[in-house]
């Protein structure tokens, strides 16, 4: 059976999701596996070259997991012309300019989450890749998560019957760091630093309403944000926002987002 093999530019990947989920889990374990088997029967074998700003660093991340090509120069990798693909999970503020820059160099792109820190640039940029011809895409993960495969099989099996309403909640537990360690980066959750728990997490559930109930016509989210003393250890809101209409949809009536 031949092998086809795939040149991936992958940026950002000694930042914990870039390694963990995306280099390890995914591209390290398809090289390990001995590639993704086509419905031909052909392989199709990942080869990446890691890219980031400290040398040392990307240099021990390609080595511990046996990847012969890595660098610091992201412009002389993009003129590779044998690495069709370019990957990113970098800083969200520094998306738009390098899926601009990949899709003029001629690659397919394939990023994190979310794409821009505004609605300007996240436009921008989807018109640039739509006209661009190639193939582009963004994280959209939790659609394969086992329980939302089983959702996703009963609503199509008519199990629940016609749906007028959903109601779905979020919650993420980010631990202060005095009872056990902080589990999360701290940018994730600083809107200067491209963070920011609407921006960085509920663009998750946005596929998902797409994809598994329906179209998304509005939303309204009521975003507080609390915090313990740490005497009383009691919380306190002390931010409210709120931002476009009420959420309509033909299959349900109205959802809100919280943390």
């Amino acid at each position: 059976m031949p092998t086809q093999r795939l040149g991936i530019i992958m940026h950002g990947v000694t930042g914990r999701m870039g390694m963990n989920q995306h280099l390890i889990r995914s591209i390290v374990a398809i090289r390990n596996q001995g590639g993704v088997t086509l419905s031909n029967g052909d392989k199709v074998m990942p080869d990446p070259i890691l890219i980031g700003r400290n040398a040392e660093k990307i240099e021990a991340l390609a080595r511990a997991h046996k990847i012969e090509r890595w660098g610091t120069d992201l412009d002389k990798a993009l003129q590779n012309k044998d690495d069709t693909v370019f990957f990113d999970a970098g800083t969200t503020q520094m998306r738009p300019t390098l899926l601009a820059k990949a899709l003029r160099a001629g690659k397919h792109v394939y990023c994190e989450k979310p794409i821009a820190t505004t609605l300007g640039e996240a436009v921008e940029i989807a018109k640039t890749a739509q006209a661009s011809g190639l193939k582009h895409g963004a994280v959209q993960d939790k659609l394969f998560l086992p329980g939302l495969r089983k959702l996703d099989m009963l609503r199509r099996s008519g199990f629940f019957g016609r749906m007028l309403s959903l109601r779905l909640e979020f919650g993420y537990w980010v631990f202060e760091g005095d009872l056990q360690p902080i589990q999360r980066p701290s940018w994730n959750y600083r809107a200067e630093d491209g963070g920011g728990m609407i921006l960085d997490m509920m663009c998750h559930w946005r596929y998902v309403l797409d994809n598994l109930f329906g179209e998304v016509k509005s939303i309204t989210c009521r975003a507080p944000r609390t915090s313990r003393s740490a005497g009383t250890k009691k919380a306190s809101p002390t931010r409210r926002r709120r931002t476009t209409p009420p959420m309509r949809s033909p299959n349900w009536s109205a959802t809100t987002a919280s943390r």
